[in-house]
């Protein structure tokens, strides 16, 4: 089993962190941000990843630390558990549907950080969640990771639907591209030998 426990502790959040990549989507998700609770547990089911967060932040400040660190830790469960990446399928997307809004998701094991985030989000906030914070988690679970990351939206008016899609597609594509691929299991899937 490929997994990996995260702790991460700054003057700003105190963050444990435990990821299964071959799970069944079980999680048990306390952030302090109950908007992204809802989105790690759609990200966890949808992905098959079993995961635990829990964070206790300067949310009296506001959410902006929680959710940037929380990404930055997933981001590094993800490279642990990962490895050398032998094996893995490396590539997988997901063109995801939530009522109105339609979200595609690729992603790439390549070893290299990069972001392409083509959503546009109507409102600012969903409920008392900033929706700018979004792309902050992204680009820290993107730099740990070390994943090329790319959203692109096709429909969508409901900002809470946009961003669902979001993190459903992710936890999809990812589980694709997570996956052994058994006719290659020894293999390193890049022809330098290594994905860095």
């Amino acid at each position: 089993m490929r997994k990996s426990e995260i702790k991460r502790t700054t003057a700003e959040t105190d963050i444990s962190l435990s990821l299964c990549l071959d799970g069944t989507g079980k999680s048990e998700i306390d952030t302090g941000v109950g908007f992204l609770d809802h989105m790690l547990t759609l990200f966890a089911r949808h992905g098959r990843f079993d995961l635990t967060v829990r964070c206790d932040g300067d949310t009296n400040v506001d959410d902006h630390h929680s959710v940037e660190d929380i990404g930055i830790v997933l981001g590094q469960a993800f490279a642990e558990a990962l490895g050398d990446k032998r094996g893995i399928v490396r590539y997988g997307s997901m063109l995801l549907p939530m009522d109105e809004a339609l979200i595609l998701c690729a992603v790439d094991l390549s070893g290299r950080a990069c972001l392409v985030n083509q959503v546009s989000l109507p409102c600012q906030k969903v409920g008392a969640f900033d929706t700018e914070l979004v792309q902050e988690f992204l680009l820290g679970f993107v730099r740990k990771a070390e994943i090329s990351l790319h959203f692109q939206m096709f429909a969508g008016e409901n900002t809470h639907h946009i961003i669902e899609a979001m993190f459903k597609a992710l936890g999809r594509a990812l589980s694709s591209a997570v996956k052994i691929d058994e006719a290659f299991a020894d293999e390193i899937p890049s022809t330098k030998g290594l994905l860095s």
